[in-house]
């Protein structure tokens, strides 16, 4: 340090004035505890990606904060499903399409447990408990009786395993479990041909792994900084605080449980003479744990000198409700869900409230729904979908026609579930006011409600031809609707008051 500084440093100790710094960067006592360097992400991942892992499913399983959890995160991501809809001029062509995959959702799972938008709820399950899913995608023999040759299997984060870090030369290399090549792109994964938490091998494949080329296979996961090759649980900033009032309440129940099996105590003044042993011993054959049985309205005879107090337990004190409220308050931002989805409590809500959380969840999943859901699982499966589809003749199309069409064989929108309104009435006629204003177009409407805007069209064109056919008229009805919808945003008009004096 020069001179100057050192005299610049001494008139500042003297006026009280502190030097310019970034205070975050001190090694202060404010700040000791926080750790002052950085680790690779990845090599956080190898070190505690399976414990962490293992106490996430734990918690997931086990607490019921966190399974509530889970289901609204599962709920809001996928919901009923995201379903596509072609964008292929050709409206014939686009119908036998969306028929196609249609029947074939239905055959999807190589399990043979549920359909399409079923595996995209497990997807969204393992997206919350383990940070990340594969899926492979298998080829089937024209044989075997799908409508389209093509399944998928789903496989959980352990399949991979995390320890499976190798230099294969010439700058090749596996890093957990995924193989690049020398310009980092990924070529294979080497996944485990049993689940290391199996309890019975079967065949010896506990330990062996096969390879999958990396085109045969979708790695969905939230990447959280650059450079991230692995997925993280979604719950991780909230597992210390679940587990530690996981812990909590088990101890406060089992303290009321305890407390609880005191009814009452009985003094004496000489123990050793006790008139009322016999009895206990009594009560105690009779499957009464050490006292005198009490029923309704007993009476006990006590000789001189014994007393009879009753068990007091003590209450859990005042600060217990803040207490979880704060705590459940955090458990819930770090599990990245809304504090009511999580604990059921809507004792604190009100319209405003929940609209506003409902409006910051919705910005939360969105990205998810599209940079992970749609963009790492739908697509790739979409344009897998399509291109079997036409080499087995499953739609009306020539391979050769389209190959030469194939950049708009393959364009899709995705509809993803639609959010459900706080009040129905008021945010549908704000929308009906922006689409009469010109301010949005109806087919956005009808994309947000969860809906394709040309399929929903054809079905309001149908069923107005059948109503026509039939002879239905619901014009009174809706005339009808339209009365209620005004008069439910008219100011409320005073009561007519009756007027004897009137003539």
């Amino acid at each position: 340090m020069s001179i100057a500084s050192r005299i610049a440093g001494s008139f500042r100790s003297v006026l009280g004035l502190r030097p310019q710094a970034f205070d975050a960067g001190k090694n202060a006592r404010r700040m000791r505890a926080v750790p002052n360097s950085t680790v690779a992400i990845n090599s956080l991942i190898k070190q505690y990606g399976r414990s962490v892992l293992a106490r996430s499913r734990y918690l997931a399983a086990n607490n019921p904060y966190a399974v509530a959890a889970k289901d609204a995160f599962v709920a809001a991501l996928v919901g009923t499903g995201i379903k596509p809809s072609s964008l292929i001029d050709n409206p014939d062509l686009k119908k036998a399409l969306q028929l196609a995959f249609f029947d074939w959702t239905d055959e999807s799972d190589a399990d043979g447990l549920t359909d399409f938008y079923g595996q995209q709820s497990v997807v969204a399950g393992e997206m919350f408990e383990a940070g990340e899913c594969f899926v492979r995608m298998r080829a089937r023999r024209v044989d075997d009786g799908l409508s389209v040759p093509l399944q998928l299997q789903l496989l959980p984060a352990e399949m991979l395993p995390l320890e499976d870090n190798r230099d294969l030369g010439s700058g090749r290399r596996v890093e957990m479990g995924i193989e690049f090549d020398a310009i980092g792109r990924r070529v294979a994964y080497h996944f485990l041909r049993q689940h290391p938490g199996a309890d019975q091998s079967f065949g010896g494949f506990a330990s062996r792994t096969t390879v999958v080329p990396a085109e045969e296979i979708l790695h969905l996961f939230k990447p959280l900084r650059a450079g991230q090759i692995r997925g993280i649980p979604h719950t991780l900033s909230a597992i210390i605080t679940a587990a530690i009032m996981d812990a909590y309440d088990d101890a406060e129940l089992e303290r009321k449980r305890t407390a609880a099996l005191f009814g009452a105590f009985i003094t004496s003044p000489s123990p050793e003479e006790d008139p009322l042993a016999e009895a206990a011993v009594a009560a105690t054959n009779d499957g009464v744990t050490g006292g005198v049985a009490l029923e309704p309205g007993a009476t006990v005879d006590l000789d001189p000198g014994q007393e009879v107090t009753f068990a007091e337990p003590a209450d859990v004190g005042g600060n217990y409700e803040a207490f979880q409220y704060r705590n459940l308050l955090r458990k819930a931002a770090g599990m990245g869900v809304p504090y009511a989805d999580m604990t059921g409590d809507l004792r604190q809500t009100s319209y405003g409230s929940m609209r506003g959380g409902l409006t910051a969840f919705k910005r939360r999943i969105e990205p998810l729904q599209h940079s992970v859901m749609v963009f790492q699982f739908c697509r790739p499966i979409w344009r897998r979908f399509v291109a079997d589809a036409v080499m087995v003749g499953a739609v009306p199309i020539s391979p050769a026609t389209f190959v030469a069409q194939r950049a708009a064989m393959l364009r899709v929108k995705w509809f993803t579930p639609k959010w459900e309104w706080i009040d129905p009435l008021k945010d549908l006629m704000a929308e009906l006011l922006a689409v009469q204003a010109g301010f949005k177009a109806r087919s956005d409407v009808i994309e947000a409600m969860g809906y394709d805007p040309e399929e929903t069209d054809a079905r309001i064109a149908a069923d107005k031809a059948r109503e026509k056919k039939l002879g239905l008229d619901f014009a009174e009805s809706q005339f009808l609707q339209q009365q209620a919808i005004s008069a439910a945003f008219q100011p409320d008009q005073p009561a007519p008051q009756d007027n004897k004096n009137a003539p």
